[in-house]
């Protein structure tokens, strides 16, 4: 396996499957086997899920709601899908622990970064919930911050495109994939990969980002085993 320890990075409207809003029970059961897969293979698994397929803050705070408030909803949705993905994951019998950096004790520890580092060296995978805790933060950010905590190896970014490309590929058919990108070169030409701040930070800590799709069956364990699947930006 090419790597040891990775960080999954997925959004929560890749949950939604076809629906409108939710969480689509087919998809989360692939993506726990999709996951599984590689935990058998001795990868050590941890995981940030966005909420955007509950609740948005940025997009509250755009119909006059208080962007702390709606930013801190947006958190809780991040944990509501971090319980929908252990419930898979232990359906498929995969053991799994969910933090979180708000406190809600009754559902989630608390994020203790030895404790979730000692999860991970047990074979747990390590679900991270609630974002960073902070408003104004989003989940992409959240996921740098705990790989490089947790010092993993890579950030893996599951999403519905192959890889990044010049243009959106969705409204663009002669977009041209990038196989490989530089940091540098993601900047200058503008392309949303994540974030300014996530891809700042990962981009300081020399932690490599590989952008792929999630909803193709397969695609997570070929990345572990070495194979180019979507874009490398390093």
């Amino acid at each position: 396996m090419t790597y040891k320890r990775i960080l999954l990075k997925l959004s929560g409207e890749a949950l939604m499957g076809n629906r409108n809003y939710g969480i689509d029970p087919d998809r989360l059961s692939d993506y726990a086997n999709q996951i599984k897969q590689i935990t058998e293979k001795g990868i050590e698994v941890a995981i940030v899920i966005g909420g955007g397929n509950i609740f948005r803050g940025v997009a509250g705070a755009s119909n006059g709601m208080d962007r702390v408030q709606g930013d801190h909803m947006g958190m809780l949705a991040t944990v509501i899908n971090g319980l929908a993905l252990q419930s898979a994951l232990e359906n498929a019998g995969v053991p799994t622990r969910l933090q979180s950096a708000i406190k809600i004790n009754e559902v989630a520890e608390p994020f203790i970064r030895r404790r979730a580092i000692r999860h991970l060296e047990k074979g747990r995978v390590v679900i991270f919930g609630g974002g960073t805790g902070n408003p104004y933060f989003t989940t992409d950010s959240a996921a740098v911050l705990r790989a490089i905590e947790i010092e993993a190896d890579v950030i893996l970014k599951g999403t519905r495109v192959d890889g990044i490309y010049n243009t959106d590929p969705e409204k663009d058919k002669t977009a041209i994939k990038f196989e490989t990108i530089s940091f540098e070169d993601v900047l200058k030409k503008g392309l949303k990969v994540m974030d300014t701040t996530a891809f700042t930070l990962s981009q300081e800590n020399d932690l490599p980002i590989i952008v792929f799709d999630m909803n193709t069956h397969g695609n997570l364990f070929k990345i572990v085993s070495g194979q180019a699947i979507g874009t490398t930006v390093s």
